[in-house]
């Protein structure tokens, strides 16, 4: 639930950065951009004793990016109409945030070529340091910074590394503790490796041997900031087994486990805990419904889903802080902790504009010494893009569309199906195509793009089960990302309806026939959670079809029709 309190703080963060007013037209824009300052984004009256810093998904992005915030962002059952489901209009609307300001550049789709050209990259983890770093100097005994996952993997670097970049550069920030879900696609042994070596905590309650049942990692790591002890509980995501290949951690079992994250809460409390905190990565609407079936949760740190959310969401007495990706933003939570309850509490979403922050000289040095090695490949370009390319959205997003195109014309099939993943930078009209924009589109560790053929029965039974890991209306069964995207196949959904009936009127696009159930079809796709999948990485092959191309324009995709959705959540 969202108080006016929480909106009313969302509002005045957002007047931070208007100099108290708004600014809607292009020059007003322009000018905006060029007052933002570091002193701006820093600006924040403290509260009590207790500040927490959270940031999340950061998917290996060191350095400035573009990121379009999603134009489709569908809420079902009790989630409907509520935040994070609420994109563009809607979203500015419900947190009192005037279009056209920096603050709406930042969380909205709208406008968003321009409006990029007018406020620039945003994120940068050197930009994060100097931000954190500035906190942490005016709360040296009451800062706390957490990371939410989501960091190991995204980028070249990070591929070629095994993630030992990021966790190099994650202990010069500072971070306080983590926890996980992309991380694990390097394989147990990897991590383990660099999670028994690093001097962050890797807290990851729900993660037990297959065998015995017996915790992998720590669940809850003690800390006292400004004279209140804090139990921080870490929360893997709960399906990384079904999202992602489970031969890469065959001897671990993951879950929600609500009994064991009230253990964990209880013990905590027991062994005099004032602020009990989880580090989560289940994803918004999935923590929404912990929130109120676990008792005794004060804060509840978000991660998973990418929401950027410009204010706590309250579940009874538990507030939710969902900080986006990318390093988009940093969360500031302080907290007044009174006969252990958070008596008040004062919050900011801090927009990270990188052309307005002087970047960390020590961490822009070892970002710096992480890249300088690949820089043959961080720089080479195969082409340039004359329209908009960004992922992120329930259904296809342009960059998907890409490489769905590669894929079909590579590969040679009638259909082509990319995972729904929310990560990867996105690129203005007129950039060029270089090799750091293409990994952060493509960087996994099981990206082999497999050729075979299907029924149209199976692709419909493949898309009806996508469907239900993002609409069934009970968060507890909402397994993976956004939906599949599809190269050459048309199909209605209706988001409404239950497993099995979502999905109607399949139309093969390359003749415009209806895909026949008993008919056999050549499909490829990539990213399968099969082991020995066989085929040419995707980011090789999406490479080739690129430099084939040398300009790339992908204009609107329509081959999707969405029916019984609520339109909050569906841009105009």
């Amino acid at each position: 639930m969202l108080s006016r309190r929480d909106i009313l703080q969302a509002s005045a963060a957002a007047a931070v950065l208007l100099g108290g007013s708004g600014f809607t037209s292009r020059l007003g824009a322009a000018a905006a951009a060029q007052k933002i300052t570091q002193a701006d984004l820093l600006r924040f009256e403290p509260l009590g004793q207790v500040t927490l810093l959270h940031f999340t998904d950061i998917h290996a992005q060191l350095v400035p990016l573009y990121f379009r915030e999603p134009s489709v962002n569908i809420g079902v059952g009790e989630a409907l109409g509520l935040p994070p489901h609420l994109v563009g209009e809607h979203l500015l609307e419900h947190f009192g945030i005037k279009a056209g300001t920096p603050e709406a550049y930042a969380l909205a789709y709208n406008d968003f070529t321009q409006m990029a050209k007018d406020y620039g990259r945003m994120g940068g983890v050197a930009h994060l340091a100097t931000l954190i770093k500035a906190i942490r100097a005016e709360r040296p005994n009451n800062t706390l910074l957490l990371d939410g996952g989501d960091t190991w993997q995204g980028s070249y670097t990070s591929l070629a590394t095994k993630g030992a970049d990021m966790v190099k550069v994650m202990e010069a920030l500072g971070v306080d503790a983590m926890t996980a879900h992309w991380e694990f696609t390097y394989g147990q042994d990897r991590v383990k490796e660099l999670a028994g070596g690093m001097k962050i905590p890797f807290l990851c309650g729900n993660v037990k041997d297959t065998a015995f049942g017996d915790p992998v990692f720590e669940a809850t790591k003690m800390f006292e900031r400004g004279g209140v002890k804090i139990a921080v509980i870490g929360q893997a995501f709960p399906y990384t087994p079904i999202a992602n290949p489970r031969y890469m951690i065959p001897d671990w079992s993951f879950g929600i486990d609500e009994e064991k994250m009230q253990e964990h809460v209880d013990e905590a409390k027991a062994k005099g805990a004032d602020l009990i905190v989880v580090l989560s990565h289940n994803g918004f609407d999935v923590d929404r419904k912990l929130a109120a079936r676990v008792k005794g949760i004060d804060v509840l740190l978000t991660g998973h889903t990418h929401d950027a959310i410009p204010a706590v969401i309250r579940i009874g007495s538990t507030l939710l802080v969902a900080p986006g990706s990318h390093g988009k933003f940093l969360a500031r939570l302080d907290l007044d902790v009174k006969n252990k309850r958070v008596a008040d509490h004062r919050f900011r979403l801090i927009p990270v504009f990188s052309d307005a922050i002087a970047p960390d000289p020590e961490i822009a040095r070892l970002i710096e010494e992480a890249r300088a090695p690949h820089k043959a490949v961080l720089d080479k370009v195969y082409g340039r893009t004359d329209s908009l390319l960004y992922r992120r959205g329930n259904f296809n997003g342009t960059f998907d569309d890409l490489i769905c195109q590669a894929i079909m014309a590579e590969r040679d099939v009638e259909i082509a199906l990319s995972p729904g993943f929310r990560w990867g930078a996105t690129l203005l009209p007129g950039q060029e195509i270089t090799g750091d924009m293409l990994y952060s589109q493509t960087a996994i560790t099981y990206p082999n793009v497999y050729r075979n053929e299907m029924t149209g029965a199976y692709l419909k039974t493949v898309l009806e089960d996508v469907a239900d890991n993002l609409f069934n209306p009970d968060p507890y069964y909402q397994q993976g990302g956004d939906m599949v995207r599809v190269g050459g196949l048309a199909y209605t959904i209706d988001v409404s309806k239950p497993i099995g009936q979502r999905i109607s009127n399949m139309t093969l696009l390359r003749d415009g026939k209806p895909v026949d159930p008993d008919k056999n079809y050549t499909v490829a796709g990539w990213a399968s959670v099969n082991e020995g999948t066989q085929g040419p990485p995707v980011y090789d092959l999406v490479g080739k079809y690129i430099a084939g191309q040398k300009s790339i324009s992908i204009g609107e995709n329509r081959s999707v029709k969405v029916l019984g959705a609520d339109p909050r959540g569906i841009g105009s």
